[in-house]
């Protein structure tokens, strides 16, 4: 039934853009005047032997979440910043956010279904000390294996430098028109990322940066032109995939348009549905025909989406209305990192939460007071303003993307010599220099 209901979303998008877009590893032409716009593909139109996730046992996830208590549910939901170098590295700042002074700690105390890794909370030293960081977090959650993401899209943004390959940015890689090399740089990072124990990537963008007053998207997209972005963002989460990571297409339902940044501010934009559709909507589209592993919502208001007034992030009419309805996204639904201005206009840390979850987000990433947050969903919950219903939707789709990555049982460990052979090899190195060369 949801299959069904996907694959008739990502048709509707593809009939609305009017020169359509190619979802693959190779590269993709507008079709010709008069030609048929070729559709995004879908997982029943896929071949064998593609990328895409291998298939879940549902029983196996069914079975894990049938002996999960309240508590450890409303953990999986979270993704927190943790401090230090290292699992057992005592820390101030986890004393203060945590009342634990440890990452291992904190991991035995809320359960959380994972974390996100940053060199500004002393996370990333040298490949050995990240290698131990992440064997180490995942040994403090034997029971389910964690989600370890970091921000790592390459270019402006790239969490791990310089541990990893300096690969160029989406707009590098956009400017050769070719989607292959995408997917290869997605491969590499993946690979790289893979290596140290990270299994996320927060990335690729998706977004469509049609303003050049764009303060905190810019060189991160692929391009301008949706027709053009659409493939590379589909060839990057191939990419992804053929490394054993999961990738997150960001940020719904669009943020090229905005000339202020989330971080800071509230920003507005004022496409109609018809633009939308039209501009913001194909790549993720494209995303969604490659199964993408998750879509991380945008703090910015659509008012012609949704009058409300709230941001995506909190809005039920375009996370449940437009990407789960209308699109078909049946994967996880990110929230982007709940610390950001943006998305603290309106409500409390606590409050903020909950309504993501009530608008249709499953993973709260780096809310700001994580007592509060974790104690309003826990809270809403026991009161049923969250049904369990809708709480087990939220970790059936968590476990989920964890058994597809094959970390629902196991989490693999991480080899330091391993790591050390493939980060920044030559090979990867090749394949940077030949990116730049054919950039324009």
């Amino acid at each position: 039934m949801v299959r069904s209901m996907r694959t008739a979303g990502l048709a509707v998008i593809a009939a609305m853009v009017a020169a359509g877009c190619a979802a693959g590893s190779g590269a993709a032409t507008a079709p010709a005047p008069g030609a048929t716009a070729p559709t995004v593909p879908t997982a029943a139109s896929r071949t064998p032997g593609t990328s895409s996730p291998p298939a879940t046992p549902a029983s196996g996830v069914e079975a894990v979440l049938a002996g999960m208590s309240t508590g450890e549910k409303v953990g999986q939901l979270f993704m927190p910043v943790l401090y230090g170098p290292a699992a057992d590295t005592v820390s101030g700042e986890n004393r203060a956010r945590f009342g634990v002074d440890t990452p291992a700690g904190m991991i035995a105390k809320y359960r959380p279904g994972g974390v996100i890794l940053f060199p500004w909370a002393e996370n990333v030293k040298n490949v050995g000390q990240l290698v131990a960081l992440t064997n180490g977090l995942q040994q403090a959650s034997p029971e389910i294996p964690l989600l370890i993401g970091a921000d790592q899209e390459n270019g402006q943004v790239s969490r791990l430098a310089p541990l990893v390959t300096k690969l160029p940015g989406a707009s590098v890689i956009g400017s050769t028109g070719d989607p292959s090399l995408a997917r290869r740089a997605a491969e590499a990072t993946g690979a790289e990322l893979r290596a140290l124990g990270v299994n996320l990537d927060f990335a690729p963008v998706a977004d469509v940066n049609v303003n050049p007053r764009n303060p905190v998207i810019g060189p991160r997209a692929y391009g301008s032109d949706p027709k053009k972005v659409a493939p590379m963002v589909a060839a990057a989460v191939r990419g992804f995939h053929d490394a054993g990571v999961a990738a997150t297409a960001k940020h719904f339902p669009g943020h090229g348009d905005t000339n202020v940044d989330s971080h800071s501010g509230l920003p507005v934009i004022r496409h109609s549905r018809s633009q939308w559709e039209k501009l913001d909507a194909p790549p993720f589209a494209a995303a969604i025909g490659e199964d993408v592993d998750m879509i991380m919502s945008a703090h910015v208001v659509m008012p012609r989406l949704d009058p409300s007034g709230d941001p995506a992030t909190l809005s039920k009419p375009i996370l449940t209305g437009l990407l789960r309805q209308k699109l078909g996204f049946d994967g996880v639904v990110s929230t982007d990192a709940l610390d950001m201005e943006g998305v603290r206009k309106k409500y409390g840390d606590g409050e903020v939460a909950v309504r993501a979850v009530l608008a249709g987000a499953d993973l709260l990433l780096m809310p700001p007071d994580y007592r509060k947050a974790h104690a309003a969903v826990l809270a809403a919950v026991e009161s049923g303003r969250i049904s369990a219903e809708r709480l087990d939707e939220s970790v059936r789709r968590l476990l989920t993307l964890k058994a597809a990555r094959g970390i629902l049982r196991k989490a693999p460990v991480a080899d330091p010599a391993e790591a050390e052979r493939t980060l920044r090899s030559a090979e990867h190195r090749a394949l940077a220099s030949l990116i730049n060369r054919r950039a324009r």
